[in-house]
C-alpha cells in the first residue's frame, strides 16, 4: 500500500471510524477516573493519562499486527472480531465500575490501566483493518485517541440521537472481521482468485452480525418493557 493513496486514506477513515464506534466505554473511564479532581488538574490528567493510553495502545497494536503474521491468528482475529461486532449492538447497559481518584498521579494510573484492560477489541479491529501496515496504525491511533477524548461525549449524544450508527460500526466492524478471515494464509486456496466467493462470505457475514445484533436488542427492549410493566401493574 502507497503511502498516501487513495486506499491509504479510506483505510486511515476506517481506522479512525472503529476507534470512535468502540470508544464510549474508554470515554466513560477517562471521565470517571478523573471527575473528583479539581478543573485545572482534571485537564492534565485527561492529557496525560490519554497520552499514556495512547502510547500503550500503539505498542499493543503493533504487536498484535506482528502477531497476525503467524499462520491461523489472521482468522482467529476475525472470529474475536466478528463477536465484538455483535457486542457493539448488543451491549446497551454496559456499566463500568471505575473508581474516581482525588489526585492526578493515581487519576492518570487508573485511565491507563483501564485503557489497556478494555482496549483489547480497539487493538484487534485497528490491526485488522490496517492489513498489517505499521505506518497506518500508528497515524490512526494518534489520531482518532484525541478525537476520542475531546469529542467522545459528543459522539455518544450522537449514538443516542441516532442509534443506526451502531448499525454502521457494526457493519464496518464486520466487513474488517471477514476481510481478515479471507485474507488468512492457510485460507487463501479457498478465497483467491474467487472474488463472488470471497465478497459472498463478507456479505454474509456482514448480514448475519447485523441481524443477530437487531434480534438480541429487540428480545432485551421487550423483556425490559415486559419486566416495567410487571413492576408498575396498571392501576383503576
Amino acid at each position: 500500500m502507497d503511502l498516501f493513496s487513495a486506499t491509504f486514506f479510506l483505510t486511515l477513515v476506517n481506522i479512525i471510524f472503529i476507534d470512535l464506534i468502540l470508544a464510549g466505554d474508554n470515554a466513560i473511564i477517562v471521565g470517571m477516573a478523573a471527575k473528583k479532581l479539581p478543573p485545572s488538574v482534571q485537564k492534565k490528567a485527561i492529557l496525560y493519562g490519554t497520552g499514556g493510553a495512547v502510547l500503550l495502545r500503539i505498542l499493543a497494536t503493533l504487536v498484535v499486527v506482528w502477531l497476525l503474521h503467524i499462520p491461523w491468528l489472521l482468522a482467529i482475529g476475525g472470529l474475536l472480531l466478528i463477536y465484538i461486532a455483535y457486542k457493539v449492538l448488543t451491549d446497551d447497559d454496559k456499566e463500568d465500575k471505575i473508581e474516581a481518584k482525588d489526585s492526578l498521579w493515581p487519576a492518570i494510573r487508573t485511565i491507563i490501566i483501564a485503557d489497556a484492560a478494555m482496549g483489547l477489541d480497539n487493538v484487534i479491529a485497528v490491526a485488522g483493518a490496517s492489513n498489517q501496515h505499521m505506518v497506518l496504525v500508528v497515524i490512526g491511533l494518534m489520531i482518532s485517541v484525541p478525537i476520542v477524548v475531546w469529542g467522545s461525549t459528543i459522539f455518544i449524544k450522537l449514538l443516542t440521537h441516532f442509534p443506526w450508527i451502531a448499525y454502521l460500526g457494526a457493519a464496518v466492524l464486520a466487513y474488517t472481521a471477514s476481510h481478515m478471515i479471507t485474507e488468512e494464509p492457510k485460507l487463501l486456496p479457498f478465497f483467491e482468485d474467487k472474488p463472488v466467493l470471497k465478497y459472498g462470505f463478507i456479505v454474509i457475514v456482514m448480514l448475519v452480525v447485523l441481524y443477530a445484533g437487531y434480534i438480541k436488542k429487540r428480545r432485551t427492549r421487550e423483556a425490559a418493557e415486559k419486566k416495567h410493566k410487571s413492576s408498575h401493574p396498571a392501576t383503576h
